[in-house]
């Protein structure tokens, strides 16, 4: 690899955010460089292990319009980014069917209140839509019969996330980006360059004190024979599933959401639950392979909101998007390189002009000014 001068822009932290970041800031022209502790594949970051639904509406059963908002805007943008890369990536946009069965149907309409609550009005606006156990059949065949009722959420989509981690790899490569893979950055040691961007994850925990891991467990199963069109949420009071189809007969499996930053392997509690959720969902999942039972941790803020923190000078921290990572990603990946280019022809240089950033951003509920190291 050529050495270059100083870059523009050095990021810290190359997951799926700080690729998305890298990626669009070299395609504006600037010098960036990339700095991972993992490798190009991006197997120690969390967007390895997602399932990478990109589904705004069922997300609101458990999220404020910011991230539905958020996850509306990016599910647009997503076709636009993949377009781009060099490498082709698995792209789905058939919905989101979410089911339950009888004995748990006292959590449907709970579901709904929810996501009624915390939607925009133009997601529920035909996006949400009832269907009779017939209908459900017919919209999901390998369904039929299974299930009395159901909602189509038709707009939502999902892409294979390994595919895009590989693809804006390559992409960095195509656009002149200086990757520095399987290297650790610290904190009392970041890189040379104009601006400095870190988008390390839990890693960026002794500079946002606040930060947590909510631990998630998933298994990647084949199934051949199955044949689902779409992603399937299953409504459970315990553990509601998700079953999301990619290619080749592969099934990303998830449930769990569990305080703490324990990385240990899957337990056998967690790995019982979701085969047991899924071959309630469709029995032939019981004849499926396992290929992997994996657990990462998201970080997440206390508001469980993503922020994007300027440190009063050439640093800005890019986090905490939680659950929400592809869903969101690219939305606020734009809006701090946006941010990330104002630092660097200096029309952002103090308080007040930070505050009338702020205020005249589109996503302006995300911007903070580091105090104390914490939040502001």
């Amino acid at each position: 690899m050529t050495t270059r001068a100083q870059p523009d822009f050095a990021i810290v932290g190359g997951g799926l955010c700080g690729r998305l970041v890298a990626w669009r800031l070299a395609g504006d022209g600037h010098r960036v460089a990339l700095y991972e502790r993992g490798d190009a594949l991006g197997t120690q970051a969390a967007a390895w292990i997602a399932a990478a639904m990109l589904a705004p509406l069922a997300e609101a059963s458990v999220a404020e319009q910011l991230i539905t908002a958020l996850g509306a805007a990016s599910l647009e943008t997503w076709p636009r980014i993949l377009a781009e890369l060099p490498e082709p990536v698995f792209f789905q946009r058939n919905g989101t069917l979410v089911v339950w069965h009888h004995a748990d149907r006292t959590e449907a309409p709970l579901f709904e209140r929810r996501v009624r609550a915390n939607a925009p009005a133009e997601l529920l606006d035909g996006g949400f839509v009832t269907l009779s156990g017939k209908a459900l059949g017919a919209a999901e065949p390998a369904l039929a019969g299974r299930f009395a009722q159901g909602w189509l959420l038709p707009r939502e989509g999902q892409l294979d996330n390994r595919q895009v981690l590989g693809a804006l790899a390559a992409g960095l490569v195509e656009r002149g980006v200086e990757c520095h893979w399987n290297t650790t950055v610290t904190d009392d040691a970041f890189p040379h360059a104009r601006v400095v961007i870190d988008c390390r994850g839990l890693g960026a925990k002794p500079a946002l004190p606040t930060l947590r891991g909510i631990r998630g467990e998933v298994a990647r199963v084949r199934a051949p024979g199955i044949g689902l069109a779409r992603p399937v949420r299953l409504l459970h009071p315990r553990y509601p599933l998700y079953i999301a189809p990619k290619e080749d007969d592969l099934y990303v499996i998830g449930a769990t959401e569990i305080e703490g930053e324990d990385m240990s392997p899957v337990s056998v509690r967690s790995a019982l639950e979701l085969l047991s959720a899924a071959f309630s969902v469709h029995p032939g999942f019981g004849e499926a392979r396992i290929l992997e039972l994996n657990s990462q941790c998201r970080p997440t803020l206390p508001d469980h909101r993503p922020a994007l923190v300027w440190d009063g000078a050439q640093t800005l921290r890019v986090n905490g998007l939680y659950r929400h990572g592809y869903m969101i990603a690219p939305e606020v990946a734009d809006e701090a390189a946006r941010f990330a280019a104002a630092l660097l022809d200096r029309r952002i240089a103090d308080a007040d002009a930070f505050a009338d950033w702020q205020r005249n951003a589109r996503w302006h509920e995300l911007f903070h000014l580091e105090a104390g190291h914490a939040v502001a």
